[in-house]
């Protein structure tokens, strides 16, 4: 059994800008959590208008692990998924500032401490998200791109706010998505010829600007 970290006096819980910044605890109000498996996504709510991102550390190591954990919004509640690699602990910290403010600096505001007993699922690794994928964006599907599975006809699906259009790029290779209403952008690609060669897969958005689209996702596979 992996040894508790010591943590420093008010590490854990809610900072004083979380309440400040209009967020709420929705799926876990408790700050220390206990898996019995290798998965967690916690929710928050907001009511104000603001950028979010989350850090994963492996205590035992010290170790960042970005891949690891994958920061989405629906409606007024914002998730964040991690999988943890091996048992023991994790801090989950997550951060954020009120818009517009454009500071680059977003301060901590609730910190969570996560045991993993045990590995029950398979590790997931999740795409790089960049900044304009924090703005109010969610994926259905996929969350991942296993190159041990058959990608022959992937499906993505994905809510883009006030997206003009949207395109998955593979490795250069263009496939456009259709948009479905409500800013649902769905396709379906072949992404079979990039298996095991570490190619680039990118889900993007074009905001109105002519023939500029923003990279939202990045997968590798």
């Amino acid at each position: 059994m992996a040894q508790r970290p010591e943590l420093q006096k008010g590490f854990l819980g809610p900072q004083p800008k979380f309440a400040e910044s209009g967020l709420t605890a929705v799926s876990h109000k408790d700050a220390e959590i206990n898996l019995d498996g290798n998965k967690v996504e916690v929710k928050i709510q907001f009511s104000k208008a603001v950028k979010v991102t989350a850090n994963l550390t492996n205590c035992a190591k010290n170790e960042e692990l970005p891949q690891h954990v994958f920061t989405q919004t629906r409606g007024d509640v914002i998730s964040f998924m991690a999988s943890l690699p091996e048992v023991g602990y994790y801090k989950l910290q997550i951060f954020a500032l009120l818009l517009p403010d454009e500071s680059k600096t977003l301060p901590g505001v609730f910190n969570y401490l996560v045991n993993c007993t045990r590995i029950s699922n398979g590790v997931i690794t999740y795409p790089k998200q960049f900044a304009q994928w924090k703005e109010g964006c969610y994926i259905e599907e996929p969350t991942n791109l296993d190159p041990n599975s058959d990608l022959s006809n992937v499906k993505f699906s994905a809510f883009i706010p006030n997206a003009k259009s949207a395109a998955v790029v593979a490795d250069g290779s263009w496939t456009h998505l259709e948009n479905n209403g409500d800013g649902l952008w769905e396709g379906k690609v072949n992404l079979n010829p990039y298996r095991f060669k570490d190619a680039k897969i990118t889900l993007n958005a074009n905001y109105g600007e002519e023939n500029k689209f923003s990279t939202l996702l990045e997968y590798r596979v």
